[in-house]
């Protein structure tokens, strides 16, 4: 039964399926959305960086946001989090389209069992060649993070590590083992 007065996940009031898709080389491709324990990590990771980014004015954290990183190239990315610091935007307001003309700064993916390989890397090409400034790819099961400064300088983060915002959110400081409070019951 679809409840008729509430929102649905990754749907509308009415219960109709949000589209989620990006553009790659002007052809539109359909994304699956994330699943619930990756969107859980993501949404907490979102609430900790908007935390931090907020008191300091430094921009905005989002989750499953169409980016339009190329607008030559027709090249519009789903990145599963995102970035943008308020040097980037273009407007005063974030305007009211299906995709956000602006590049992030900072872009996260977490890799689920339906990912392929060659999929992360050209994500991560893309980023790079549209000039975002860091990217992380979170591996849920393994609890390793990927940091990507550029595509050919990474470091591999354990859960034991700690993240670091960059010069794109200068003293944000993150555990990876905090990354999956929101993912478990407190004892």
């Amino acid at each position: 039964m679809k409840a008729s007065n509430s929102v649905l996940a990754h749907g509308t009031a009415s219960g109709e399926d949000i589209e989620w898709y990006e553009v790659i080389d002007s052809v539109r491709m359909e994304r699956e959305s994330m699943g619930v324990f990756e969107m859980v990590l993501a949404s907490w990771l979102c609430h900790l960086i908007n935390s931090f980014a907020a008191g300091k004015k430094l921009g905005l954290a989002v989750n499953e946001v169409l980016f339009v990183l190329n607008a030559s190239h027709n090249l519009q990315r789903r990145p599963d989090e995102a970035f943008v610091s308020y040097a980037r935007w273009t407007t005063s307001v974030v305007a009211r389209e299906p995709a956000w003309n602006v590049v992030p700064d900072w872009a996260l993916e977490i890799v689920s069992p339906t990912n392929l390989a060659e999929e992360i890397d050209r994500r991560i090409t893309d980023y790079f060649q549209s000039k975002v400034r860091l990217v992380w790819v979170l591996y849920p099961d393994s609890g390793r993070v990927y940091v990507y400064q550029l595509p050919t300088h990474v470091s591999l983060l354990e859960r034991t590590d700690t993240l670091d915002g960059s010069e794109v959110l200068p003293g944000f400081r993150l555990p990876v083992a905090q990354l999956y409070e929101a993912v478990a019951k407190p004892e």
